[in-house]
């Protein structure tokens, strides 16, 4: 379907949009974080120092580490008045200006709405890890994704995974994509640098054109595996080529999937006719448990 992006012209750029630096609580200079991903064969990155009083409200300027090859979006994770369960607002902003301001006695939605107002892609960091609720996640209104695996919750309180609370707004039919990031801070000994990433897919390598794309949804993720194409029959059945995996899956509204499971499958096709619900996603997963998956596919 044309929601999604393979079809698309252009190319697929990995990238990761959630890290942090000594502008914050990570380990290493702004400069090193984007020289390790540079290095990591990353296309860019999205600096997402916290936004906090106690560091100065950093809002770190990028631009002197793009080169060939390597750009970067501004980005911060802000943070803001309390979710339902009482912590602190966790929101990752990718594409802010530089004069974004500090938050002054706004609540978490009103201070994600100002960053989606000011062009920045904007989602609901690790939900699973501080315990987000349905009601905080609709209460910050059209924001554009959700965080659905983020690398550093695995050693931090095995709350790695948020596609549950994904898809349970996603069969009540609110419409969000989803994004796998590392959520690198460069603490030793713990599972988090280049363990979660996208695909994002467009013509040029430049931080204009990528916040476009991931805007529009045109982005995968991974841990592992690629996906090189997705076709979609209506709800009759979906094609999907990808690196060789173990088991294929689709995935909809409640209990609704289907999968396919082999050594070194490439090119699967799954049935749909069991399909009720509005959505259907895809997920691709690999000998060694790496997996990827596709933005929901909407049938209305």
């Amino acid at each position: 379907m044309s929601q999604l992006p393979f079809d698309l012209p252009g190319s697929f750029w990995k990238g990761n949009l959630h890290t942090h630096s000594t502008r914050s609580d990570g380990v290493y200079e702004p400069e090193e974080v984007c020289r390790l991903y540079r290095d990591a064969g990353y296309h860019f990155i999205a600096l997402t120092d916290h936004f906090l009083d106690v560091y100065g409200y950093p809002l770190v300027d990028t631009t002197p580490w793009r080169g060939d090859g390597f750009t970067t979006l501004i980005g911060a994770e802000l943070h803001a008045g309390a979710t339902e369960v009482g912590g602190i607002w966790h929101i990752v902003a990718a594409g802010l200006p530089l004069d974004f301001a500090p938050p002054d006695g706004e609540t978490g939605p009103e201070l994600a709405q100002r960053a989606r107002t000011a062009g920045a892609f904007v989602a609901a960091a690790h939900p699973q890890w501080y315990s987000l609720t349905e009601q905080d996640v609709v209460s910050l209104g059209e924001i554009d994704a959700i965080e659905v695996y983020n690398a550093t919750a695995v050693d931090l309180n095995d709350r790695a995974d948020g596609w549950h609370l994904a898809d349970v707004l996603l069969g009540k039919g609110k419409r969000y994509d989803a994004y796998a990031a590392d959520d690198f801070h460069g603490d030793a000994g713990r599972y988090e640098f280049g363990r979660g990433w996208v695909w994002v897919k467009s013509e040029e390598l430049t931080p204009e054109a990528l916040l476009q794309a991931l805007k529009a949804g045109h982005f995968y993720s991974s841990t592992g595996p690629q996906i090189y194409d997705v076709e979609f029959d209506g709800r009759r059945q979906v094609r999907v080529r990808c690196s060789p995996a173990e088991r294929v899956f689709v995935s909809g509204k409640g209990p609704e999937a289907a999968s396919v499971a082999g050594q070194g499958l490439m090119d699967v096709t799954l049935d749909l006719g069991r399909f009720s619900g509005p959505y259907a996603r895809i997920t691709v997963r690999d000998h060694q448990g790496g997996r990827a998956w596709t933005n929901p596919v909407w049938f209305e």
